[in-house]
């Protein structure tokens, strides 16, 4: 069975070479980028979201960690910005004026993980999903506090949802999507399924399943193999800063941000 709407990308021939070759030559023009995450029991997110995005050229990079963490990671991370944090070491309620301040300095912000499982941060992290309207990136548990409200990120133009199948799985039945996901399904079916949601949807997604990763958007879906065990954070970081400098191709741009992480080269 043909589909026309499915590209399969090859680590000998990337599927949009023109989105390779007309990369940034300088870091003037190469987009500045938000990462936000972390708690006082994991701050691993953050920092490899952030040598991720630096790596695969973005312009600026800011960092915002809870006020908790911040004895931890001034050697890693020396020049982070911190935000509020409640008892529990995540961000506070009160950390949404911080975030909502890197509205007016970014091209693009990464929900890049490592919350943690905290009511607060679920209310603040809703909130600020609703109040920022730009480019957004969210990834690894970040994801989770959105399983019960599948349409504000589902639904929010220009974001991007870096997930596990079985975050997918728990979107698509609250989204009350009537394709099932399940980890029988082979690639075939998932890109009919996510040819479903993203008809119905206007959300950017990549999900991975079989070591094959998955673009979608607008109906339309590329392939591409990657055998990587952790991934999802490093590939929401690349993919982010390539949809960050081709806002107009969201598509093109993180399926090839996907080349270069299978080729290892920038």
């Amino acid at each position: 069975m043909s589909y026309s709407y499915w590209q399969k990308q090859t680590q000998e021939k990337p599927l949009y070479q023109d989105i390779l070759w007309s990369r940034p030559e300088s870091k003037a023009g190469a987009g500045r980028v938000t990462i936000i995450g972390g708690n006082s029991f994991a701050i691993g997110a953050p920092g490899l979201a952030y040598n991720e995005a630096d790596r695969s050229g973005a312009g600026v990079i800011r960092v915002v960690m809870p006020q908790s963490v911040k004895k931890n990671v001034s050697v890693l991370l020396p020049d982070a910005d911190f935000a509020p944090s409640n008892p529990s070491g995540s961000f506070a309620k009160s950390a949404l004026a911080v975030f909502m301040d890197t509205v007016y300095w970014s091209d693009l912000v990464l929900l890049a993980g490592d919350f943690g499982r905290n009511s607060e941060s679920a209310v603040l992290l809703e909130s600020f999903v609703q109040k920022y309207k730009g480019p957004l990136t969210i990834t690894q548990d970040a994801v989770d506090y959105f399983k019960a409200l599948p349409d504000l990120l589902l639904s929010r133009e220009q974001t991007l949802i870096v997930l596990s199948l079985a975050q997918l799985q728990k979107l698509f039945i609250n989204a009350a999507i009537m394709t099932p996901i399940t980890y029988g399904m082979s690639i075939p079916q998932l890109i009919e399924a996510l040819h479903e949601l993203t008809n119905t949807y206007a959300a950017i997604i990549i999900v991975k399943h079989h070591e094959i990763i998955c673009c979608a958007y607008s109906g339309q879906v590329t392939t591409t193999k990657n055998d990587q065990e952790i991934w999802r954070v490093t590939t929401a970081a690349r993919a982010s800063v390539f949809y960050m400098q081709n806002l107009e191709k969201p598509l093109e741009a993180v399926t090839s941000s996907l080349y270069v992480s299978s080729d290892q080269n920038v």
